[in-house]
């Protein structure tokens, strides 16, 4: 398990890949998205896939899951978190924050709403179903694509760039992730 480091000096950026190494979830994370399926299960139409957003792990690392609960298989993706979550730029998430004008990422169970077009295309909004998150859509906190979610950066930084709280992908995984993200599904982030 990663610690998240607690001062600069413990801070090492190394390059990463972005590939999917490792692509199941942690097993207490995945418990935890899993017990929040039943709990939400009233609201939540797509059961057979839950989207679970690991910010115990820096941004360098492939850090959102899908997994498909019929097989047990899991894919992982590179997601951003918010500048207020992570205000040094370290790469890990701090904190989380469910305050307008905090820009920072909201922990707990998302209901996944209904695909829009704004300033970053196609994006989807989310509906936050606990008291942490209640506020990600008076917030905007939703999924869009980001040109600061990129291997690139991951190379020159060991890290992608931050965004204002909401789950920001690269360009080429936003469509993979809108087409199994669909509207109905449980999306859960948390840190372990």
């Amino acid at each position: 398990m990663l610690a998240t480091p607690t001062t600069a000096s413990e801070i090492i950026f190394h390059s990463g890949t972005g590939d999917a190494v490792g692509s199941s979830p942690n097993p207490l994370l995945l418990g935890r998205a899993k017990a929040a399926l039943e709990a939400h299960k009233s609201r939540i139409r797509n059961r057979d896939l839950l989207a679970i957003a690991d910010f115990s792990k820096p941004s360098r690392d492939p850090r959102f899951y899908l997994v498909n609960l019929q097989s047990g298989q899991s894919t992982n993706f590179l997601v951003a978190h918010g500048k207020g979550s992570d205000p040094s730029h370290s790469g890990w998430v701090k904190s989380f924050s469910n305050t307008h004008g905090s820009e920072a990422t909201s922990a707990g169970s998302y209901l996944v709403g209904d695909t829009y077009y704004g300033q970053y295309g196609e994006s989807r909004r989310l509906l936050g179903l606990e008291p942490q998150n209640d506020q990600a859509e008076a917030r905007a906190i939703v999924i869009h694509p980001a040109w600061y979610v990129n291997q690139t950066l991951i190379q020159e930084q060991g890290k992608i760039g931050r965004s204002q709280g909401c789950f920001a992908f690269s360009q080429s995984d936003i469509g993979q992730i809108l087409q199994r993200v669909a509207p109905g599904t449980l999306l859960y982030a948390d840190k372990v």
